[in-house]
This record gives structure tokens, C-alpha cells and sequence, in this order.
């Protein structure tokens, strides 16, 4: 079964772990990147407002070749209890039968969207295998 890291950062910890779990796991990664980099003011206000509303936000295209891996394990940070807009756009590639592994990356390594990523997961067809919350100090 070959394993695919797709991970989005804003401040770098969440790219630290997944660059750091892809080596332990043998598995390729691959980022999400923004679109257009927002500015933190616009971050941490327009983008909450928008995952609150589950919203999401324009992304650069994903070289990936979904049909090469089984799993994916998705590293993203956590903002307002979810995933980033992007994260949610990111998701939406994401092709049927694909199992998941979902790891938040937050400085209180609390969430509280397991609900909304098992919809948007089983929305597409995926299987949610799991998600973990991870600490990072600040």
C-alpha cells in the first residue's frame, strides 16, 4: 500500500510534522498551497469566518497522481476548530475509495470537526480512518 503525506502550513510546524511523518512512514508528500498567500490579518479573519461556513478558498493545482496511492495522510493546522479554506478545497480532489488519516497540528491540540471532515469524507467516497490531534508549542 503506498502512502501519500498532503499537508498544508501556514507557520511551518504543520509542514515540520508531515515532512517529518512522510520520512517515518516511506511515504511521498505534497503541499497545498494557497492560491494567493493571505496575509495573517486576512488569515485569521476571513479565513475563519470562512471555515465556519465551510467555505473554501482557491488553491494552486496538486501534481498528484491519486491513483498511485491507497492512503492518504493529511496534515493540516487547525483554525476555529477546522481545517483551513484551502484544506477544504484540497479535499474536494481528493478521488472515491481512498482511505484517510486525518492529523490537526494546533497549539491547544484540541478540534472539534471530526463531524464536518467524515461529511466532506464520506461526501467523496473516501474512508475516514482516523484523526489525531496534535500539539505544537508556540
Amino acid at each position: 500500500m503506498k502512502t501519500l503525506v498532503l499537508y498544508y502550513s501556514y507557520t511551518g510546524n504543520t509542514k515540520r510534522i508531515a515532512l517529518e511523518l512522510a520520512a517515518k512512514e516511506g511515504a511521498d508528500s505534497a503541499e497545498i498551497l494557497d492560491a494567493r498567500r493571505p496575509g495573517k490579518f486576512r488569515a485569521y479573519t476571513a479565513g475563519i469566518f470562512a471555515v465556519i461556513k465551510g467555505k473554501a478558498w482557491p488553491m494552486q493545482p496538486l501534481d498528484v497522481d491519486w491513483s498511485a496511492y491507497d492512503r492518504i495522510i493529511l496534515c493540516a493546522p487547525v483554525w476555529a476548530s477546522n481545517p483551513p479554506p484551502v484544506v477544504i478545497s484540497a479535499l474536494a480532489l481528493l478521488p472515491e475509495g481512498k482511505s484517510v488519516d486525518v492529523k490537526l497540528v494546533s497549539a491547544s491540540g484540541k478540534n472539534e470537526c471530526k463531524e464536518r471532515l467524515e461529511g466532506i469524507l464520506s461526501g467523496r467516497g473516501c474512508t475516514l480512518i482516523g484523526i489525531e490531534d496534535i500539539k505544537v508549542g508556540r
